[in-house]
Order: structure tokens, then C-alpha cells, then sequence
């Protein structure tokens, strides 16, 4: 009785098995695997400015349904194309990261279309401890003479450092105290940075990677450093008249003293007669 029992446990344990996989393996077919695409990733971290080669590209499966956006397929296409910004492993890439096709490589293949590339010679404060890293924005003081008073103004705002000094890597965020900076300019603010560098000092200011707003200022002198321009201003208001002013002063007063000396001089007489006699008195 005992093994009639345990023989119709094992039996429905077999057979509860099988419909469980055979319920799976339904459920399994139904799901059908996504088409997928080949694309071109990186076969190694490539820095900007690098000339691609057969051995930095490689080409894996992508899901269809979840292409990056410019991505592409041919590594035939790519060989001796230049990139403008640095790639990771495996990253895929698209003609938003090549430089245009027959473009040397180098600091060349980074400088924007209309755009120019001036290097400027710095020192650790100058190039603000080091911090002055390629992809940031930086401002431009210049201090010079200006109607023999010293003045420091900012002639410049806002303009992308390219390299410093021999490298144009951008994954990097610890400081480097360099000697050159190299900035990317249009052709009129080149000339006015070179102009800056002839007449007087420069300094860079760094700024925030994504505040657009202008630094609109006056520039700073010694009167404006030092308070001395305000003080004068209020000293001219508190100055006492001058005699011309006193002076004209003088005839609207005139008058009065006039009529006040008039009133005096007018007399009043009354006749006083006492008995006999008549007299005249005057106030």
C-alpha cells in the first residue's frame, strides 16, 4: 500500500515536471529575439585630434530597436578619418565626433569652422594655478595705461581653451602649470587679443562651463580701487559758495534793507493846542 502511494507521488511529480517544461519551452519560442545591427565601436580609449586606424576600430551587435543616433557600420569608412573629441572603449561612433573627411590631424581638426587658434604665453598665475584645462571657458583681462591712470578691463569673454602648451587632451582635471595657452578666437577678437598682449598684461579668469551671461563692466582704476574718485565727488558737494555766488546773491536782499530804511525816515506830527499856545509834535 505504502509503495502504491510513494509509485503515484513519483508519477504525478513526472508529470507535473514535464507539463512545467513544456509550458516553458512554449513561452520560450514565443519570445523572439530582436533583430540586431552591426556598428562600429572603438577598440581602445582614442584621444582628440587622432587619425583612425584599422587596429582603433572594431565592429559589434547593437539591438536595432536602440541605435545611437549617427552611429555607423562601415570601419572601411573610417580609416584615416580624424576625431574631434575623445572616445572610450566600446563607445560607438558617429559623424558628430569625426573631423570633416581629408582634415590633418592634430590642433587643426579641433578648430571650429570661422574660427582662428592664438596662443597666449602664461605663468602659474596668469593661467589661474593651472586650473585653465582645454574645453573650458575663460575670460581675458587686460591691465594697461589709459589717460596715465593704470586701468584692468576685461576684453574678452567666454572663449574655449583648445590646448595647453603641447596637449590637447581633455580628460584630464588636476592642474597643470604650463607656460602657453592656446584659445580659440574669431579673426577680430585675435586682433584684439594681440593688441591686449602689446599694450599691457593679460590675465585669464575662468568661468563657469555654462553661464552664458556677460561680464559687463567699466574697468577698474586706482580712483575706483581706492575710493578716491567717490570721495572727491562728495567733497565738490560739500564746498562752501563762492564769492560771485554771494554776490548775486546780494541785490535780492538789497531791497528789503531799502524799504526797511524808508519806513524809518517817515514821520508822524500831530497839532496840540494848550490854551493859547499851539505847538506841533512829530513821532
Amino acid at each position: 500500500m505504502k509503495n502504491r502511494r510513494a509509485v503515484l507521488m513519483m508519477a504525478l511529480a513526472i508529470v507535473f515536471g514535464l507539463a512545467a517544461v513544456a509550458l516553458a519551452s512554449r513561452w520560450l519560442l514565443r519570445q523572439t529575439p530582436g533583430a540586431s545591427n552591426k556598428i562600429v565601436v572603438a577598440a581602445a580609449d582614442v584621444s582628440l585630434g587622432q587619425r583612425l586606424t584599422p587596429e582603433m576600430l572594431r565592429q559589434i551587435d547593437w539591438p536595432a530597436d536602440s541605435l545611437p543616433r549617427g552611429a555607423l557600420t562601415d570601419t572601411s569608412k573610417l580609416v584615416g578619418r580624424v576625431l574631434k573629441t575623445s572616445v572610450l572603449r566600446d563607445e560607438p561612433l558617429s559623424d558628430a565626433k569625426l573631423a570633416p573627411s581629408g582634415t590633418l590631424g592634430g590642433l587643426s581638426a579641433l578648430i571650429a569652422e570661422g574660427k582662428r587658434a592664438i596662443t597666449v604665453r602664461v605663468n602659474d598665475v596668469v593661467g589661474v594655478a593651472g586650473f585653465a584645462l582645454p574645453g573650458n571657458f575663460v575670460d581675458i583681462i587686460v591691465n594697461t595705461q589709459a589717460n596715465d591712470s593704470a586701468i584692468s578691463k576685461i576684453v574678452l569673454e567666454r572663449i574655449l581653451v583648445l590646448a595647453v602648451a603641447q596637449e590637447v587632451g581633455r580628460d584630464e582635471t588636476r592642474p597643470r602649470v604650463v607656460n602657453a595657452v592656446t584659445l580659440e578666437v574669431t579673426p577680430e577678437q585675435a586682433e584684439n587679443l594681440d593688441l591686449a598682449r602689446s599694450v599691457g598684461t593679460l590675465s585669464l579668469v575662468l568661468r563657469n562651463q555654462v553661464d552664458p551671461r556677460p561680464g559687463t563692466t567699466d574697468g577698474a582704476t586706482k580712483g575706483t580701487l581706492l575710493g578716491t574718485h567717490a570721495r572727491q565727488q562728495v567733497a565738490v558737494a560739500a564746498a562752501p559758495a563762492s564769492p560771485a555766488t554771494a554776490t548775486a546773491l546780494t541785490p535780492v536782499a538789497r531791497p528789503q534793507v531799502q524799504v526797511a530804511a524808508t519806513a524809518q525816515r517817515t514821520q508822524f506830527c500831530v497839532g496840540v493846542i494848550a490854551g493859547a499856545q499851539r505847538s506841533q509834535e512829530c513821532l
